[in-house]
């Protein structure tokens, strides 16, 4: 989730611009670009096959990476979302000689190298070539490297990236392994069976093209000190209702959010620029990429919690290509402090993000984090590439994520939309995160046992993540986190406490 400013390089990871690439162009802007000389390609731009090309796309594995459409000459699609660390994978290169090239586009003026590794991420070097800013990440240039050998036989090789930057560097478009003389290294690719992340990254309808100039970019927005200073006296104020016998002593209440819509957006992360994301599913309100948490107030919304107008998204869950149905989702509110009593509402203005789009890691059985697993049933099996369980009829597939609940205490949004949250310390909110507030845990139910043929709009099951833009009415957040968190106390979706 990156979204950078469009003529400086981004200062840190959150800061990047490359979803801010799949913009919906107005007519008018596609004019202009078009007078400015910029080529906008579609995403199912054909492309032209040329002997001895080993497209960037045609990775057999990778990690930090998703493609776009191309405006780089010959169609087709690039490589992008590329920072320091993140990797590509190539099976059954041929290396036909030791003149290298790589087609590649930055926008980061730090730069860095690419470096063509074999057999590993860290095996032998077998090229590195130099990353410059090349004036946009569509302002494509061609690079050359030398070959340290030219190992017979078809050969493993990692596109491995370096920077001493922490923000994306570099776009890819192709590489060659030497002349295109007998066999191509493009013809002995072999791309892996399985689904990328790329081929749901974004609709295929959305362009591409260079920044805009004034796209929005990730910043530290202060929180209203005076608004916050005066719901924090009403809340202080609030007399909380006397517990009953028999209530069961967990700090809780939660909301039941119905599907509002889904759509390319993400008004967090890509505010304004409609079909700039991957596909998202919105529980509570209909949101698009100019919602605002003051326009959620006045909106429509489906959770059935009194006062709770929030937006909750996450990214849409897919068989075979179909939106996979929600069954129910379910916010819980709670505390995972030793002290539930410090536990104060969100700020007003609060916007969250959890997990990470871009994380894209196998996560077969007990691998801990970032699980599918069944609910009402048994699992009974795996997929086949072991990421996603087989649940036993009678129930269905579901997923839980848990946001940090300590809060800086000044921010309401950060660059990444994460660093003005961070996690208790030995049931302690301290340090640069001292303000307790209710920890959320989305539970996503879906109709679904599980098995093949699943992914999600951003890529792998371990990409899941989701999204929160507070808009509860101070006054019933404020009740439900006096009358239930600070009691330690179970409530339903008002103060109603609950027993067993």
């Amino acid at each position: 989730m990156r979204t950078p400013p469009a003529h400086v390089a981004p200062l840190d990871r959150a800061r990047k611009r490359r979803r801010l690439a799949r913009i919906t162009l107005a007519s008018a802007v596609v004019a202009a670009l078009a007078g400015s000389g910029i080529y906008i390609a579609g995403a199912q731009a054909e492309e032209v096959a040329v002997p001895g090309r080993v497209q960037a796309e045609a990775f057999a594995a990778q990690a930090g990476a998703q493609t776009e459409g191309t405006g780089d000459a010959g169609g087709g699609r690039n490589v992008g979302w590329l920072a320091s660390g993140d990797w590509l994978r190539y099976d059954g290169v041929a290396v036909t000689g030791v003149d290298l090239t790589a087609r590649v586009s930055s926008h980061n003026a730090a730069g860095g190298t690419v470096e063509l590794r074999l057999g590993a991420q860290d095996g032998q070097l077998l090229a590195s070539f130099p990353i410059a800013h090349t004036g946009g990440w569509q302002r494509w240039t061609t690079v050359t490297a030398k070959a340290s050998a030219v190992p017979a036989g078809a050969q493993t090789v990692f596109a491995v990236m370096k920077s001493t930057s922490t923000a994306d560097f570099v776009n890819l478009n192709w590489f060659t392994f030497g002349p295109a003389a007998g066999t191509s290294a493009s013809a002995s690719v072999t791309p892996s069976g399985s689904p990328t992340p790329s081929a749901s990254a974004t609709p295929s309808s959305t362009p591409s093209a260079s920044v805009p100039p004034g796209a929005p970019t990730g910043a530290w927005v202060p929180v209203d000190q005076a608004t916050w200073g005066r719901e924090l006296a009403a809340f202080n104020a609030i007399k909380p209702k006397p517990v009953p016998p028999g209530t069961t002593r967990v700090p809780e209440f939660h909301t039941d959010c119905g599907v509002a819509n889904s759509a390319p957006d993400d008004p967090i992360v890509l505010p304004g620029l409609s079909g700039a994301s991957h596909m998202h599913t919105f529980f509570g309100p209909k949101v698009d990429a100019f919602t605002t948490t003051d326009k959620l107030f006045a909106a429509a919304n489906t959770c059935n919690a009194p006062g709770d107008k929030s937006a909750y998204w996450t990214p849409e869950l897919r068989k075979d290509g179909k939106a996979v149905p929600i069954k129910s989702m379910r916010v819980y509110y709670g505390s995972r402090v030793k002290d539930p009593s410090t536990v104060k509402p969100f700020p007003p203005g609060l916007v969250v993000v959890e997990g990470d789009a871009k994380r894209q890691v196998d996560t077969p059985k007990n691998a801990g984090s970032n699980q599918f697993w069944c609910a009402g049933s048994a699992e009974v099996g795996r997929s086949a590439d072991g990421n996603w369980p087989r649940c036993a009829p009678g129930g269905n597939l579901i997923f839980q994520l848990v946001f940090k609940d300590c809060w800086d205490g000044k921010n309401i949004d950060s660059p990444d939309h994460k660093s003005h949250m961070g996690d208790p310390v030995n049931g302690v909110c301290t340090g640069k995160y001292p303000v307790a507030v209710p920890d959320l845990s989305f539970m996503v139910n879906y109709k679904s046992l599980g098995g093949d043929g699943l992914s999600l709009s951003s890529g792998k099951p371990s990409s899941m993540h989701g999204d929160f833009m507070n808009a509860w009415e101070p006054e019933r957040l404020g009740d439900l986190v006096k009358s239930c968190l600070n009691q330690n106390a179970k409530c339903g979706v008002d103060t109603t406490f609950a027993g067993g």
